[in-house]
């Protein structure tokens, strides 16, 4: 999979993410379900804690990945969703840092919702990834 980051304005770069990326010669597309901070039993964790939700959201966006053969490198498209933008903000880092290590830019896009299925949670994360 070739990745070609455009950017017609540098300031997303600033935020960690690229505008748009052209994808050429993918031979796998995955679509993950949105993933949130709950346990191997669908337990929801860490009420009231956005930066421990934001790293188990991602936790468990890893292990779907993996289970595919990919890594966060591989995401195409990435969509939050949160019950409060100006927590997840603050906790961005996170995601920084993660995807830091992968050395990815993906597009995104920020979301502000009233409520996720489970009242607890404060963040959902879909994917798209490609190979």
């Amino acid at each position: 999979m070739q990745r070609t980051p455009i950017n017609p304005w540098p300031w997303s770069l600033q935020l960690g993410y690229n505008q748009a990326e052209l994808i050429t010669a993918a031979t796998r597309h995955l679509i993950c379900a949105g993933q949130t901070a709950v346990d191997a039993n669908g337990t929801p964790q860490h009420p009231g804690d956005m930066r421990r939700q934001i790293a188990l959201t991602l936790d468990n966006l890893e292990t779907v990945l993996h289970g595919a053969g990919m890594g966060l490198g591989q995401i195409t498209r990435l969509t939050i969703y949160t019950t409060d933008v100006d927590a997840a903000l603050q906790h961005f880092d996170v995601l920084g840092a993660r995807f830091g290590v992968a050395n990815a830019a993906t597009p995104m896009t920020l979301l502000g919702v009233t409520r996720l299925a489970i009242p607890t949670l404060m963040v959902e994360i879909e994917a798209s990834a490609a190979d």
